[in-house]
């Protein structure tokens, strides 16, 4: 029997190591991918490469199985053919699998060549089992294992230029040389192999394959169409490093807007864990950008937030429901050294093949925060004290009725005012003023709750809502604030005491409204103020029927002066010593026409608050001028007359010039004229001396009236020239049941003799007060025991009759 003779088709030699040759380019190609690539599209490119270099291989080796020719008839078992692609896909998914790791060792390099090489090896030999010829096939020993040997090395050649080079982006040189060593080595591993088979012809073989009658046809259509393939996959290739270099170019702008940007822009993934940190975060939170990445973003929030922000990626990564992203909130953030601070934070989140990301930009609020405490203190407080300002009180307490009537709940206003106030400012000064402002903030504040609101209206005067407050509480706090301001002030080592007038008012019994609430507490403290002050009143019904009392008489007083509603009564005043009359004080009196007689002591201080006291006591002036010299012209013996002269006509700059014109228009001597001014009047005030000495200079005679009642030193008595000190008629009237009180009266007449100076009591009523008066030497005396205040006419009756109780001098 002849042997078995074979040969080449050179063309389909030369295709197959073509397609080996652009199969190793292209899986080298496809390996610069992988290296870039991560997460599923790791994967994909892992899989793509496995189909090219498997495909391109098998190709490669079928093509040159059909440039084999054998001098005997072939056939192929296709289902074998196709089954040998199996072990080249598996080696080369195993080769791309393993350069898809960060780092290969040379365990990593040889394991991985054998399994690639036995896949080789595999998919050749099953290639030759599907031939179907009527010969044996054998295998020359040294030969089979020169070509398993040459397997396993084309198989770590491979493996390290596909992972050595992997890093290679476009057309190199190296990549090219690789190829063709690649290329070489699969084709000699092939024909070394075809070498090593050995054909022995057999008898009677019937063919059970598919014959192949044009081989080399065959044999060109799929080296073209795996070209073709591979032509498509490189192209895909190159688009892909297109689009990859846009991306990245775009990721570069990106990234160099996002680094310069002064905003911390933080991106964290579906987990919470940091994967990029900009310069503006590294500013702001002052970790650097290699400390925090792969940390939990929960490191940015206080450690009482610890969980808050995982909690929110996690739980939107499962719902997929935003809650926050795209709205900008305001969080409290912690630096490296602990400081914590404002941040507003606006969230974002997108969709990647790797997962759900969250992106941050956060912005240090900090000074903005700052800014808008400096002017909410500007705008809601007061900058002396700190307290709540008059704005802020009446949203406040607008707030307080809307819960009020909502839920049927109480509340009080309590009403301050510090007295004498404007006394302690005129006489120590406004700074001293400020002081004690502030320090009376801290007495009302150490009794109120966290839940009370004080705030200062202005001046002297504060207001306190009491939230819940009825009318027990409202008292027990007012009565804790009188007690607290029983303690005197200290300022320049002198001691100051200073009283409170509370009034109060309560919802919904005193009004429903912010107008009628203030209101009526506000009247309830001019009841206070009205009583003698340093207490507190609630608001009653009564005090409206007081109001509008007061704002009939205050609209009446001018219309009164020019209607001459206003006479003038003279009260006696007596020489203890003789008994006999040495003067008279003039007292205003009202008689309205329809609300009758009106007492001094309701109408007096309505005169000085509207400011009619002014030409009332000018008119006073002048009528008394001019009926004491109509006394002297009648044939009276000449005697003085006092005038009480009040704060708001001393302080005038023309009152020595009204005093004047009185006495020119009346042609009374100045002698005859006495001027009764207050201790309040005086004291505190550089202008007082001057205006006194100019009086004086005039020849008028001076008197401090309701001596003992004022609170400023005594020095005033010998720095001014005054004639008399009258004393009050409290201290008069309490002689003989207050020993404390007949002491100081006692006291004032020794220290009036000592300086030199009249001292008159008065309100005397009773033989017991005279006895005392004329025991301890007092001067003069007027009051109810001698006589009431007279008209005009009734003066001269008591100086014309002969047989007066008091003897004329």
């Amino acid at each position: 029997m002849e042997s078995i003779s074979f040969n080449y088709d050179a063309s389909l030699v030369t295709l197959s190591i073509l397609v080996a040759f652009f199969s190793s380019f292209v899986a080298l190609d496809i390996s610069s991918r992988l290296a870039a690539a991560s997460g599923p599209n790791q994967l994909r490119w892992i899989i793509s490469g496995a189909a090219v270099m498997g495909l391109g291989i098998w190709a490669m080796h079928f093509i040159a199985m059909l440039a084999f020719h054998l001098s005997v008839a072939v056939s192929y078992n296709l289902p074998l053919v196709f089954l040998s692609i199996i072990p080249a896909l598996v080696s080369s998914g195993i080769a791309f699998y393993l350069i898809s790791t960060p780092a290969a060792t040379r365990l990593h390099l040889f394991s991985g060549a054998f399994f690639i090489g036995m896949g080789a090896i595999a998919m050749h030999y099953l290639g030759m089992a599907s031939m179907d010829l009527g010969a044996d096939i054998s295998y020359d020993p040294i030969l089979y294992l020169l070509s398993v040997g040459m397997a396993f090395a084309t198989s770590i050649v491979a493996l390290s230029r596909l992972f050595y080079l992997r890093e290679m982006q476009g057309f190199h040189w190296k990549k090219a040389a690789s190829a063709a060593l690649m290329s070489m080595g699969i084709a000699g591993f092939h024909y070394t192999a075809m070498e090593a088979a050995i054909f022995s012809p057999t008898i009677h073989h019937v063919s059970k394959g598919v014959a192949l009658e044009d081989g080399k046809s065959i044999g060109y259509g799929i080296g073209t169409g795996i070209l073709i393939i591979l032509l498509l996959a490189l192209g895909s290739i190159r688009i892909d490093k297109k689009l990859l270099a846009q991306r990245e170019e775009s990721e570069r702008k990106f990234q160099t807007v996002i680094e310069s940007a002064h905003d911390a822009i933080i991106v964290a993934d579906q987990f919470g864990t940091i994967v990029h940190w900009n310069h503006g975060a590294k500013m702001i939170f002052g970790y650097e950008k290699e400390e925090v990445l792969g940390l939990d973003i929960e490191m940015i929030v206080p450690g009482r937030f610890k969980n808050v922000l995982p909690k929110g990626i996690q739980g939107y990564h499962l719902s997929k429901i935003e809650d926050v992203a795209g709205k900008i909130i305001e969080v409290t953030g912690v630096r490296k050294n602990g400081d914590e601070f404002p941040l507003e934070m606006s969230l974002s989140t997108w969709q990647t093949d790797e997962g759900t990301f969250f992106s941050s930009i956060i912005r240090d609020v900090t000074e903005r925060k700052q800014s808008e405490e400096k002017i909410n203190s500007l705008v809601y407080l007061d900058p002396l004290t700190g307290l709540p300002n008059r704005r802020l009180f009446h949203e406040r307490l607008d707030q307080a009725l809307n819960e009020a009537a909502e839920k049927e709940n109480i509340f009080s206003l309590l009403y301050l005012d510090l007295d004498h106030f404007k006394l302690i400012n005129d006489t120590f000064g406004h700074s001293i003023g400020d002081q004690l402002l502030v320090e009376a903030t801290e007495r009302l504040q150490r009794h109120a709750t966290q839940e009370d609101l004080i705030a200062r209206l202005g001046g002297d005067e504060f207001i306190l809502l009491l939230p819940h407050a009825g009318r027990k509480k409202a008292a027990n706090l007012a009565r804790g604030l009188l007690k607290s301001f029983e303690e005197p002030f200290h300022f320049n080592g002198e001691e100051m005491f200073v009283s409170l007038s509370i009034g109060i008012s309560r919802y919904p019994e005193d009004g429903k409204d912010q107008e009628t609430l203030i209101k009526n507490a506000d009247l309830a403290l001019y009841r206070t103020k009205d009583i003698g002050r340093n207490g507190f009143h609630f608001h009653t019904s009564e005090m409206n029927e007081i109001v509008i009392r007061k704002s009939k008489l205050a609209s009446s007083l001018r219309t009164g002066l020019e209607n001459g509603e206003f006479v003038i009564l003279y009260q006696p005043q007596i020489d203890l010593k003789t008994e006999k009359i040495i003067g008279v004080e003039a007292l205003v009196r009202w008689n309205h026409p329809k609300l009758g007689t009106i007492s001094p002591a309701e109408f007096i201080p309505l005169a000085e608050e509207t400011g009619s006291i002014i030409p009332i006591g000018e008119y006073v002036l002048r009528k008394a001028c001019q009926q004491s010299k109509a006394w002297q012209d009648a044939g009276l013996p000449p005697f003085r007359v006092a005038i009480n002269i009040s704060a708001r006509q001393f302080t005038q700059t023309n009152l020595a010039e009204t005093v004047k014109s009185a006495l020119e228009e009346s042609g009374l001597s100045p002698q005859y004229l006495e001027l009764e001014l207050t201790e309040s009047i005086i004291q505190g005030s550089k202008s007082s001396i001057a205006t006194m000495q100019e009086l004086k200079k005039m020849g008028i005679h001076l008197s401090i009236d309701d001596f003992g009642t004022g609170y400023s030193s005594l020095s005033y008595l010998k720095l001014f020239p005054i004639d008399s000190l009258k004393i009050d008629q409290y201290f008069t009237r309490n002689i003989q049941v207050d020993s404390k009180d007949a002491a100081l009266v006692d006291t004032i007449i020794r220290m009036g003799h000592n300086l030199n100076l009249n001292v008159i009591a008065e309100g005397v009523e009773t033989a017991e007060q005279l006895d005392f008066l004329k025991s301890r030497l007092c001067d003069q005396a007027q009051g109810y025991y001698f006589n009431k205040p007279l008209p005009a006419e009734e003066i001269s009756k008591i100086y014309c009759q002969k047989k007066s109780e008091y003897a004329l001098s």
